[in-house]
């Protein structure tokens, strides 16, 4: 029998074409997953990047993964206390401007996960085998945040589950935006996803990082004219403070001798 490379000088394509190639020769170098205090990456080729944009509006807008000035952070809750009613934090992820994750863990509450709530937060407790510390994660995303603006849908929760604060003046939140309103009342983030990027989130288990997506996105789309708005209420606040008279102190009665 003929060597098959004989009979067709191009083989060695076929084959690949196939999926029969050295999965050696079909890494690029330098593609290997790294891990540090970003979390974990999952690296992604041109193709796939490209098929992806194509057929979901919430992926990346670009290949960058650098922190950038603006973070939208997203949390997933788990229940502690003999009840399993009080919230704790289970997951959070942060995004950049362009939607690439760049950060994402699983944390091991302090307290023990009575309920995992798996419907909505899609964890589980394989999930927290291995996960990090409380401590260590609000530490390294209070060192992500910092300086940065915040993004992100009711925030006051997440914030409040990681035990951090943030200035009010770096927030963009969602949920609390006006034109996001309908009639002074908040929404939810799935609806406004819905009705703004004309996207479906939430459908069952929740995942932090379409979340996060979804609320860098609406951000973005108004973020001239939200931005504008910040600072024309921070000039207003400064001028309100000029105007305020300042108390002059009593001057002392004098003392009948």
């Amino acid at each position: 029998m003929k060597d098959p490379k004989q009979l067709n000088p191009n083989w060695a394509q076929l084959r690949q074409k196939l999926g029969y190639g050295s999965e050696l020769s079909s890494k690029k170098p330098g593609t290997e997953t790294k891990e540090s205090i970003l979390g974990k990456r999952k690296e992604r080729s041109d193709n796939d990047e490209v098929s992806e944009r194509e057929g979901n509006v919430l992926a990346p807008t670009s290949s960058d993964s650098s922190i950038t000035d603006e973070i939208a952070m997203d949390c997933e809750m788990v229940g502690v206390s003999p009840l399993g009613n009080k919230s704790a934090l289970g997951r959070v992820t942060l995004v950049n401007k362009w939607g690439n994750v760049i950060y994402d863990e699983h944390v091991r509450p302090v307290e023990r996960v009575v309920d995992f709530r798996t419907q909505v937060s899609g964890i589980r407790p394989r999930d927290l085998k291995k996960a990090k510390d409380f401590r260590v994660v609000q530490k390294e995303v209070a060192e992500l945040l910092k300086g940065r603006i915040l993004v992100g849908h009711a925030l006051r929760n997440d914030l409040k589950a990681l035990l951090l604060s943030h200035p009010k003046k770096d927030i963009r939140d969602t949920a609390e935006y006006q034109p996001y309103l309908k009639e002074g009342r908040k929404k939810a983030l799935r609806h406004l996803a819905d009705e703004v990027l004309g996207v479906k989130i939430q459908n069952g288990e929740h995942c932090p990082i379409e979340d996060a997506r979804a609320a860098m996105m609406l951000y973005m789309k108004k973020r001239r004219e939200w931005e504008r708005s910040v600072k024309d209420f921070v000039k207003m606040r400064l001028k309100q403070k000029k105007r305020k008279p300042k108390k002059h102190k009593k001057e002392a009665s004098p003392v009948a001798s």
